[in-house]
């Protein structure tokens, strides 16, 4: 507040006026002598000193609310939350503790008191008391004037803790079922409360955590939360809506079936936790009564399952608390929301040094190395983080940091097949490239693959479809893009792995790389194949043969690709590491615009 006083006025009586209109007014006052410019004094109110009257203080009224909050967080009946120890998992509030619990929500112990209040790390929590007349002794009479007393069944926060808290140094919206009560099912008031945590986190643009403990539905109670069109069905709605805009993790601690089962895979990133979680379109009693299939849970829709065969999983814990530092560790190479940078962290040399790159890169093209060796040679130590890797093996997809920054590697399996790309990879890899995409991370192809699967098993899994995904995924990310022709870069092998066609900001290869329609042995077969059946001398066939065979490597060799610009530069591979750290700083602003249209039509 800006206040003049005449001109006369001395400097005691405009800092005398300031200090008396701020304690005052409570407000911050301003003291300017005649017209002058610059205050002659200023001045703050001063923080009350408590209690300003000793007769006043909480009264029953507040003693009676805090008695409700602390019966709300014991959860539900006793028997239940009695069972979780013997099914391996924590009570709903101590997850939280182990979530949130340390300082600024860094670390947590797994111990916290129902009754003792929030974990350090959470910020607030919305809706304790969603469902209170249904079931609280305290709750007022209902319509008739009968008094609501309460029965069997506890619906403390109608089974679901939405909130916000701070993980790791960040703001996120979070959710959790509390399994206690109805074995997390989801109702006309919890429902509510996961859909404006999810609507505010469309509008604070911070990360969402989905802490998934849930039956699904309660069937008994549709109506009012099915088919409503802010019902269970606007969860996925909402989800669409977040896809890309923030990162959604979610993690499965129990049995998610039904409608519970689509977070997880519409989230970004999902952990499941191992003899203890599963996620499937409909229980195993549901199955029988369709199908007539007998089957348990773990067989159905447990974590081998999702993480081998389905795809769905990305990462499997061995417990709660390991299931925290996966996603530590993950959320470490996301942004907020999209168009912000990952964070960056202070560079690390690698694990093992950038000088056997060569020699681990065989000179023959059908002999086998792991990837993952490559990968160790060009990556920060300790920054590799793998993401679905039971799925797919023919390619890794990888969070890594190259300079403190963090990258997104497609990288050919030589060990799996050969690397060729089968249905799954090609999936595994479309999904994981749009990721990057979405949050602005660069991505890294490792090429060394000799081209998509041919055969009638894949072309019934979808190669081309599937492979028709990557190739979009590929073509369509703006992030910049760095390849590296490892060694064999065969067929349309060289187009998923984003090739010179798709817009990389460089292609650059290592001494080994070859270029082509087909290796050497299969491109002799198709084109000599009747030259060579037509020679009598099996030497001379042999031979010949050879010849050709090293005529055409010399074709597609890197050298000649170098020469006709095919790729930007052949690079000793002891200084790939630090190549792709120059290209990768040199680019990092690259900006690059796709046509101006609604949408693509491949998903």
């Amino acid at each position: 507040m800006k206040v003049h006083v005449g001109a006369a006025a001395t400097p005691e009586e405009a800092e005398a006026i300031a200090k008396s209109l701020a304690e005052h007014l409570g407000v911050d006052v301003d003291v300017h002598v005649g017209d002058a410019e610059t205050p002659a004094a200023s001045a703050e109110p001063s923080e009350p000193s408590y209690p300003l009257d000793d007769d006043l203080g909480p009264t029953d009224r507040e003693r009676d609310l805090r008695a409700e909050i602390a019966d709300i967080r014991e959860g539900g009946p006793e028997k239940y939350r009695d069972r979780l120890e013997g099914q391996g998992k924590l009570f709903v509030r101590d997850r939280l503790d182990l979530w949130f619990g340390g300082e600024g929500g860094t670390r947590g112990t797994g111990d916290a008191d129902a009754a003792g209040g929030d974990p350090a790390g959470v910020t607030f929590e919305d809706g304790k008391f969603a469902a209170f007349d249904d079931w609280h002794p305290d709750a007022p009479a209902d319509e008739d004037g009968e008094e609501n007393e309460r029965g069997g069944d506890r619906l403390p926060g109608d089974g679901l803790l939405t909130g916000a808290a701070e993980f790791e140094g960040r703001d996120v919206h979070f959710m959790a079922n509390d399994f206690t009560v109805k074995a997390g099912s989801m109702a006309s008031k919890g429902v509510e409360k996961f859909l404006r945590m999810q609507q505010r986190a469309l509008k604070t643009g911070n990360p969402v955590l989905y802490l998934m403990d849930s039956s699904g539905g309660r069937i008994d109670q549709q109506t009012g939360f099915f088919a409503n069109r802010e019902g269970i069905g606007k969860y996925y709605y909402n989800h669409s809506m977040l896809s890309g805009a923030v990162p959604q993790i979610c993690v499965l601690y129990g049995p998610c079936i039904a409608g519970a089962a689509y977070t997880p895979v519409f989230a970004d990133f999902t952990v499941m936790v191992e003899d203890m979680s599963a996620m499937a379109i409909a229980s195993p009693r549901m199955v029988e009564m369709v199908t007539g299939e007998q089957i348990d849970l773990e067989e159905l829709g447990g974590p081998r399952v999702h993480a081998e065969e389905s795809g769905s999983a990305d990462l499997i814990a061995r417990d709660e608390e390991h299931a925290r530092e996966l996603v530590a560790d993950l959320i470490g190479y996301l942004p907020d929301r999209a168009g912000e940078k990952p964070p960056r962290r202070e560079t690390k040399p690698p694990k093992f040094s950038p000088d056997g790159i060569d020699e681990l890169i065989p000179e023959s093209p059908n002999r086998p190395y792991d990837a993952h060796d490559l990968i160790d040679r060009i990556a920060d130590a300790e920054s590799v983080f793998e993401l679905k890797e039971g799925y797919g093996p023919e390619i890794v997809t990888a969070f890594c940091r190259i300079d403190g920054r963090p990258v997104g590697v497609v990288a050919n399996q030589p060990t799996e097949r050969s690397g060729a790309i089968f249905p799954d990879a090609a999936e595994k890899a479309a999904e994981f490239i749009w990721t990057c995409d979405a949050y602005e991370i660069p991505l890294l192809y490792l090429c060394d693959t000799p081209g998509f699967m041919a055969g009638s098993q894949v072309e019934k899994d979808a190669i081309l479809e599937k492979g028709k995904k990557m190739i979009y995924a590929t073509s369509s990310a703006t992030v910049p893009k760095q390849t590296v022709v490892v060694r064999k870069a065969y067929g349309a092998g060289i187009y998923a792995m984003g090739g010179p066609a798709y817009d990389p900001e460089s292609v650059i290869g290592l001494p080994s790389g070859e270029i082509g329609i087909m290796g050497p042995e299969a491109a002799i077969n198709a084109v000599y194949a009747r030259k060579l059946a037509e020679i009598d001398d099996p030497e001379e066939r042999a031979a010949e043969e050879e010849r050709l065979r090293e005529e055409y490597r010399e074709g597609i060799d890197v050298h000649r690709m170098a020469s006709e610009v095919v790729i930007d530069e052949i690079i000793p591979p002891s200084d790939l590491r630090a190549e792709l750290a120059a290209r990768f700083d040199f680019y990092e602003d690259v900006q690059k615009d796709l046509p101006d249209k609604k949408h693509g039509t491949v998903l």
